[in-house]
């Protein structure tokens, strides 16, 4: 598997070897012993998959206790991935990444914990499935505005049309208003 640094500190795109031929084709996409070499973090404990509508934007999510790192992929269309650094004492606190994942190109997204995350979906439909490292905790669930000013994520609308937001993201926090982890 390829492992591409990013320019956030701590996030990675995980790329796995496909094998295919007429038949159809075979990639890992998770080893335990490997993932944890790269990315030094606790076990993953928690698989989720949700399905989305072209236009949906699902974030930009992160919980204050139970804080997940999240192993992302997409398995049926595709999505623009974003991440935010909101650890403060990191040298890229307040950035953020944005990356296609798609069920073409099999990239995977390393998400450590101490990051809030979202995606935006571009297809027509799209299924996206993540590995965590910590259960969910909707009690200390923290939701970041899409369109926040200073982060000021270029997200990539289509038709310029503003997304589909769950009731939660539509009433999200500012970036500067976010707790954040030291």
């Amino acid at each position: 598997m390829n492992v591409i640094k990013t320019k956030l500190n701590d996030v990675l795109i995980f790329e796995p070897k496909v094998f295919g031929d007429e038949r159809g084709f075979f990639m890992e996409t998770y080893r335990s012993d490997f993932f944890t070499e790269q990315t030094n973090s606790k076990p993953l404990v928690q698989d989720n998959h949700s399905k989305s509508a072209q236009g949906t934007l699902r974030g930009l999510h992160y919980q204050l206790e139970q804080n997940q790192g999240k192993l992302v992929r997409v398995v049926q269309g595709s999505v623009f991935d974003v991440t935010v650094d909101l650890r403060q004492s990191s040298s890229t606190f307040g950035q953020w990444l944005g990356v296609e994942l798609s069920a073409q190109n099999n990239r995977q997204l390393w998400v450590p914990e101490g990051f809030a995350h979202g995606f935006y979906v571009t297809s027509k439909t799209a299924e996206f499935v993540y590995k965590c490292t910590d259960y969910y905790h909707p009690q200390s669930e923290v939701s970041i505005k899409w369109d926040d000013s200073d982060l000021n994520i270029e997200w990539p609308l289509v038709d310029g049309k503003r997304p589909s937001l769950s009731a939660k993201d539509v009433v999200g926090t500012s970036f500067a208003d976010a707790p954040k982890f030291n």
